[in-house]
């Protein structure tokens, strides 16, 4: 298993359509967050920022996300959320959300 963590900015006038579409997710998206083995999945919002915390459990991480990134509900999904956030200006090249590096873990 594989911990993430990442952030990106919110744009201020975007936060409260994001918490509503994140009460009432598209059908399908959680299925396939699930079906490409990321669990205990969790957004958090301060200020302009959201950060988000989930755990991978499987074998092959780009191939996963290949499989989400063509599934058709999480296009929609993405097509809806996107245009609400503003990636971090020290991304590295392709991100979207920015990866941040692991300091410290207790289990």
């Amino acid at each position: 298993m594989k911990r993430f963590g990442q952030m990106i900015k919110i744009k201020p006038e975007g936060l409260e359509k994001y918490k509503e579409y994140h009460a009432n997710p598209l059908p399908g998206v959680n299925e396939m967050i699930k079906e490409c083995n990321l669990q205990n999945y969790s957004i958090y919002s301060r200020g302009d920022y959201l950060f988000t915390y989930f755990e991978y459990t499987g074998d092959d991480f780009e191939a996963d996300m290949e499989k989400m990134a063509a599934d058709p509900a999480t296009q929609k999904w993405w097509d809806l959320v996107k245009p609400l956030m503003q990636p971090l200006e020290d991304r590295k090249e392709d991100e979207f959300w920015s990866d941040m590096e692991e300091i410290y873990h207790l289990d």
